[in-house]
């Protein structure tokens, strides 16, 4: 997944470069009990594009969300919603309305997908564990884990998200981080996303995985890196091309990710802060356009990554670019499969089945493949 970039809007969202670990954020927050721990007037104002009530869940076992000094200096290590309670659904309801506001003054839907999926990407098939597995268990919101060169400037992501969690205390951070990176996907124009929430919180900055876990940018076999990092978190070679299409949203900054150019005639004017180097010409768009103008190979100032462009390569990999490339509803579909997945790798639920918001779309039951029948995943 993404490098960062150091603005909401100008996220990419899967490979990161070791190279980025030089531009890790280190901004002093507020550990005050003050529902913003940052100055939000000023933050949101610099990022370009970018007074919130508290109400307790009924399900909380604790009456309040105190500031852990053992997290680190951030103000975003919470502690930890209470384990073994699930997220309130009405607050997720209403979580999800501030973070579509929330969208839609910011543009920061780049940096949300990263954010949920730089929290679930951590899991490991081969540890049963919970949490050492990794996953989306809430533990990005550690400085620990924030420190990872993967993670670099994903404290901004945190800075915009915190006031939401602020106002919908009965919502665990990993159920938010995953509900803002969807949110962020359907609302940007792509498929809706088949979710359940109700995941638990890691308590505490000890239980974040160790760094590496994540995928480079341009590791010295790009082919083989991706099928070694997503393997291990259980993926296929049809949802690894699949994700990989989520790069039609954000763009890259050299400074921060040591890939792409300064500005282009693309990013030069923003949404959000000007500059850097996106994969498509709309880049805050959801659509098929990543897989077209890769295969096309015709816009110099379009980024395309050594993880790009295996995936025109690798004979595998291509069937599936290839095939999005073709057909939006088809990359739709898979997307929406394989995003819902990655969100639940790792995580332990309460209840055990999850929550499903009523006006989420339904798991459909399997079928017998049919080409004519690919559905868009939308209602």
């Amino acid at each position: 997944m993404a490098s960062s970039i150091g603005t909401a809007a100008s996220s990419r969202i899967i490979p990161s470069s070791s190279s980025s670990s030089a531009a890790r954020a280190r901004l002093s927050l507020r550990s005050s009990s003050s529902p913003s721990l940052l100055s939000f007037s000023s933050s949101l104002k610099s990022l370009a594009f970018s007074p919130l009530s508290s109400h307790f869940s009924p399900h909380q076992k604790r009456s309040a969300i105190n500031v852990s000094s053992s997290g680190g200096r951030f103000g975003f290590s919470t502690v930890a919603s209470p384990k073994c309670a699930a997220s309130d659904p009405d607050q997720l309801k209403s979580a999800r309305e501030d973070i579509k506001e929330l969208l839609k003054s910011t543009f920061c839907h780049p940096i949300l997908v990263r954010l949920g999926w730089h929290d679930a990407g951590t899991y490991n098939k081969n540890i049963e564990e919970w949490p050492l597995r990794g996953g989306g268990n809430g533990s990005l919101r550690f400085e620990v884990e924030l420190n990872h060169a993967a993670n670099a400037g994903l404290v901004n992501a945190l800075k915009l998200i915190q006031p939401v969690k602020d106002k919908h205390p009965g919502v665990t951070y990993a159920d938010l981080f995953q509900l803002a990176s969807a949110t962020a996907i359907e609302e940007a124009g792509g498929p809706r996303i088949p979710m359940k929430y109700g995941r638990v919180d890691v308590a505490g900055p000890n239980e974040c995985p160790e760094e590496g876990r994540l995928p480079d940018a341009g590791p010295p076999s790009p082919t083989d890196h991706l099928r070694d990092v997503f393997y291990r978190m259980g993926l296929d070679d049809k949802e690894i091309v699949a994700l990989s299409g989520a790069h039609t949203l954000g763009r890259s900054r050299p400074e921060r990710s040591g890939w792409g150019k300064p500005e282009t005639k693309y990013t030069k004017d923003g949404p959000g802060a000007p500059g850097g180097q996106s994969w498509t010409v709309q880049w805050l768009k959801f659509d098929n356009s990543y897989f077209k103008d890769i295969k096309g190979k015709r816009d110099e100032d379009l980024l395309v990554l050594p993880t790009d462009a295996v995936l025109f390569e690798d004979p595998s990999f291509k069937v599936y670019a290839e095939k999005y490339a073709e057909d939006q509803e088809a990359f739709f579909k898979d997307y929406a499969e394989a995003h819902a997945k990655l969100s639940n790798l790792g995580a332990k639920f309460d209840p055990p089945e999850g929550i499903v918001l009523d006006d989420a779309p339904k798991q459909a039951a399997p079928e017998k493949f049919v080409a004519a029948k690919y559905s868009t995943g939308k209602d």
